[in-house]
């Protein structure tokens, strides 16, 4: 019996070695959302909770840890506060392997973001402005963020046009 256990321990210890690194202690660790979906993540992603995707409520968004972001915007007067997941948190959480990430908003906006923005320019995935969710008819209820006052580039109508408003779902490719 102790013989059977031992080969049992060794397959496993072989099987969790086996996985890309970080990734042993992370498989199947996503739980499923127990309140209404409100972000569904797919294409090129190891961690999901619901068939291919990886779906999230609000509460599971704000448990991955909020950031706040104080910039101007052009599609508002004066600074504003804005609160979300780093993208790049985000994108681990889920094992996301892609380049670029596919937004589609529930306007049917799309707009593709570069994988590298969201470490390189800190963008968030908004859930707040000033203190209050943010409801559809004002851009929420999810907002892809950049600190656009940080940096001169993010200025522009490149990082514009990255930044999607109502955001229902992102596809890593």
């Amino acid at each position: 019996m102790f013989n059977s256990q031992m080969k049992r321990a060794s397959l496993a210890l072989l099987l969790l070695m086996a996985l890309p690194a970080g990734q042993a202690a992370r498989a199947g660790t996503l739980p499923a959302p127990t309140g209404k979906p409100i972000l569904t993540i797919s294409g090129q992603i190891s961690e999901t909770n619901s068939g291919d995707t990886a779906q999230f409520d609000r509460a599971m968004l704000e448990k991955l840890g909020m950031v706040t972001i104080v910039t101007s915007t052009p599609w508002y007067q004066g600074p504003m506060t804005f609160e979300g997941v780093p993208m790049d948190k985000l994108m681990a959480d889920v094992g996301a392997k892609g380049q670029r990430v596919v937004a589609y908003a529930l306007n049917d906006y799309t707009t593709e973001i570069p994988m590298e923005d969201f470490a390189k320019h800190h963008a968030i995935l908004a859930l707040k402005r000033n203190g209050e969710y943010m409801p559809v008819r004002d851009k929420g209820p999810l907002f892809v963020v950049y600190p656009y006052d940080s940096e001169p580039e993010l200025k522009s109508q490149i990082f514009y046009s990255r930044s999607a408003w109502q955001v229902a779902r992102l596809v890593v490719k």
